[in-house]
């Protein structure tokens, strides 16, 4: 650390240097070679959020027919349809399930396999 004090010619600095090479001179670069790190690390890659989208989009047997239908009747109300569509399928699963006794474990099995099978199929296209 500088001491000064004031001495009756003027002020009197232990301070020996000057501003110029202890900013900008060779201190300077040994100092920023000294705590830059030689390797970057890279943390992971971010992962955008889950997509709803299907996998097989414009593929499978009913694809073409279900495409053209969503351009007739509008997104909206195509959307609603589907949605009507699916909840009653899940009713028909759910009955059928309650028929043989199977629990909701092998329900909820029946009703992933018909959405896997849909998708396969087109149906969600």
């Amino acid at each position: 650390m500088a001491t000064s004090s004031v001495t009756a010619t003027g002020f009197s600095s232990s301070f020996h240097g000057s501003w110029g090479t202890s900013i900008t001179g060779e201190d300077y670069a040994t100092m920023v070679s000294k705590t830059t790190p030689n390797q970057v690390r890279v943390g992971k890659p971010l992962r955008s959020g889950p997509m709803m989208g299907n996998v097989n989009e414009g593929k499978g047997l009913f694809a073409p027919l279900v495409v053209v239908t969503r351009n007739i009747v509008g997104k909206k109300r195509f959307n609603q349809l589907r949605g009507k569509a699916i909840a009653l399928h899940s009713q028909v699963i759910t009955e059928f399930c309650k028929s043989i006794g199977a629990d909701s474990k092998q329900r909820q099995g029946l009703i992933r396999l018909a959405k896997k099978n849909g998708e396969r199929l087109g149906f969600l296209a």
